[in-house]
């Protein structure tokens, strides 16, 4: 059981909130995205090896991989880690999971990024339940833009 709070809003669900990335991780992440095209990947994902449950790491190497097969597989790996992470932080399969706080965008990049990827490979019923649970999610619909 995790020692992490649940938010109870008077106006839904309860929300979670991913906690923030080290100070550390973000300036290796942030090296590593400033290195030459050729070799930006290669370097997010020499840092999400050291940090397999980096979920923002995930959401970058899907960025930055070839459409369709190759990023879906970056996204759909962040994703499944994401939901290990908003477990362990009291989630319990439903509730909010808002774009507004920074630390969640990792896993709804992931989330979005498999949606749009498995549109592109032709897995349509995954895109659109991708699609729907980014807005139960975030009703404000931040996510999917």
């Amino acid at each position: 059981m995790s020692d992490q709070p649940v938010h109870l809003s008077a106006s839904g669900p309860p929300e979670t909130i991913i906690p923030p990335i080290s100070a550390d991780l973000r300036q290796r992440l942030d090296q590593a995205l400033a290195t030459p095209q050729q070799d930006r990947r290669r370097a997010v994902s020499n840092v999400v090896a050291d940090n397999p449950t980096f979920l923002e790491g995930w959401a970058n190497i899907g960025d930055l991989s070839e459409q369709g097969i190759d990023a879906y597989m970056a996204y759909r790996v962040g994703y499944h880690r994401g939901l290990d992470t908003l477990r362990a932080n009291s989630w319990r399969g439903s509730g909010y999971v808002r774009w507004a706080r920074e630390s969640n965008r990792g896993f709804l990049r992931c989330l979005a990024g498999l949606a749009k990827h498995a549109r592109i490979i032709g897995e349509m019923s995954e895109a659109i339940r991708c699609d729907q649970f980014l807005l139960q999610l975030d009703p404000s619909g931040e996510a999917s833009k």
